[in-house]
């Protein structure tokens, strides 16, 4: 664990003692609870820790007065409660303090050993530290700075096609009040031609009483020559017979515009932010962190089919060290891709579901990532075939597949080794 004992004098005898002080700090907001024990599970100090720079100073001072200046004499303990310890971290990291964070899982599963159920900030604080007294926990390092990049912008970038995905679907809900006919004009209503259309011309009315020829010549400019009168036509019988009903039709047309308007808005903002994502991975290449290819301008994991630049991005920055996980299983189950196991004497539940418990960002990336490779990848496209001719349902194939992707990923990450397009899985390393 790398805990240092701190040697004192006894006053009365002269002999020399040890001492070893364990510190468990409950996260919140505006307000830590911090308790220190010694390594008898004695409780030596508690005290409230305002998430400011003056609480946390008057706690070090705290810590000081009562432990002493040496920044090894006791270790923290801290739960990854949303983005709220990152600054207590940082403060007591660039004190010299160690410092170990742990997943709330793992102390919900401690706090059910305690014969008392209660729960309050003081008692979480205690079950921190003595958990990190009973040695159960790891010290913690935080990510390069290039990592946190990845991982800042990538999750960004998920939040905002997440935000896209819904403005999509309530331009969808619009249109079905008002011209449902209309999705079956376009392979996609969201494509250029279509939204231009939208956006210029947003009601059954407008597009039923353009001039023929001014709707041809539009749907060729913006489609550059693909559309001509044959989809005008199309579109101006489907507008003038629509079903759509002829209620607030104005305000529906104000709100599609709108919402059209946020989408192309937040669209450029991706954009940006995949721009920004590309000079990351530049950056991480730059200093060839362990999996950059020498000479290259991509990560080790870009080589596999499947995983693009945005994706091997993610899963960067979701990862870190690749060596944090001494195999692939241990990495299956930090992603959450892990299957549940149900089991009592001689019951075996046969309908076993993915764990979700680890990193959702991660378990996205990777399920992207193996939707991709069961297209582009020729054996796991192969092992999702098969699967599927046992009786798979397609999204239980894919999370086959995503396990053994993850196992793959492992394997060429750790070893620093491009991808084999000629490497055949083995029985004995199965991931399915």
């Amino acid at each position: 664990m790398g805990l240092v004992e701190v040697r004192g004098i006894q006053p009365t005898t002269g002999w020399m003692v040890i001492h070893m002080y364990f510190a468990g700090i409950d996260i919140a907001k505006k307000q830590h609870e911090a308790c220190i024990i010694d390594d008898q599970g004695t409780t030596v100090l508690t005290m409230p820790v305002p998430n400011t720079q003056p609480g946390a100073a008057r706690f070090l001072a705290a810590v000081r007065k009562r432990i002493g200046d040496d920044p090894h004499a006791v270790a923290f303990c801290l739960e990854a409660t949303g983005h709220y310890w990152l600054s207590l971290y940082c403060f007591l990291t660039q004190q010299g303090y160690p410092v170990h964070v742990i997943n709330p899982i793992q102390s919900d599963a401690i706090r059910n050993l305690y014969i008392r159920k209660s729960k309050t900030d003081r008692k979480d604080a205690f079950i921190l530290a003595d958990l990190l007294r009973m040695n159960q926990t790891e010290e913690t390092c935080m990510a390069s700075e290039v990592v946190l990049k990845l991982q800042t912008l990538s999750r960004t970038r998920f939040a905002f096609v997440n935000q896209v995905s819904a403005l999509k679907q309530r331009a969808i809900g619009v249109l079905d009040r008002i011209f449902p006919e209309y999705a079956s004009c376009f392979s996609d209503v969201f494509i250029k031609t279509s939204r231009e259309l939208l956006k210029n011309h947003s009601t059954p009315d407008e597009i039923a009483a353009l001039d023929l020829h001014e709707l041809t010549r539009f749907l060729e400019s913006h489609s550059r020559g693909r559309l001509g009168q044959g989809r005008a036509e199309r579109i101006q019988e489907l507008a003038r017979g629509t079903f759509g009903i002829g209620l607030a039709v104005d305000a529906f047309a104000l709100e599609l515009r709108l919402i059209l308007s946020q989408i192309e808005f937040i669209e450029a903002q991706i954009s940006d932010l995949e721009s920004a994502i590309k000079l990351a991975m530049e950056e991480l290449q730059s200093q060839h962190a362990p999996g950059s290819l020498e000479g290259e301008q991509h990560h080790v994991i870009e080589t596999i089919p499947g995983i693009g630049t945005i994706l091997a991005a993610a899963i960067i920055g979701e990862i870190g060290d690749i060596h944090r996980f001494s195999d692939a299983r241990k990495l299956v189950a930090y992603a959450g891709i892990d299957a549940t196991v149900r089991q009592s004497g001689e019951f075996t539940g046969s309908r076993n579901r993915m764990s979700k418990r680890g990193s959702p960002e991660l378990r996205r990336a990777i399920w992207l990532a193996a939707v991709s490779a069961r297209r582009f990848n020729a054996e796991l496209s192969a092992f999702y075939e098969a699967k599927k001719q046992q009786g798979k349902h397609p999204m239980v194939a894919t999370g086959a597949v995503a396990r053994r992707l993850v196992h793959l990923i492992h394997s060429v990450w750790s070893r620093e080794q491009p991808f084999d397009p000629d490497y055949r899985w083995s029985p004995s390393g199965s991931a399915d």
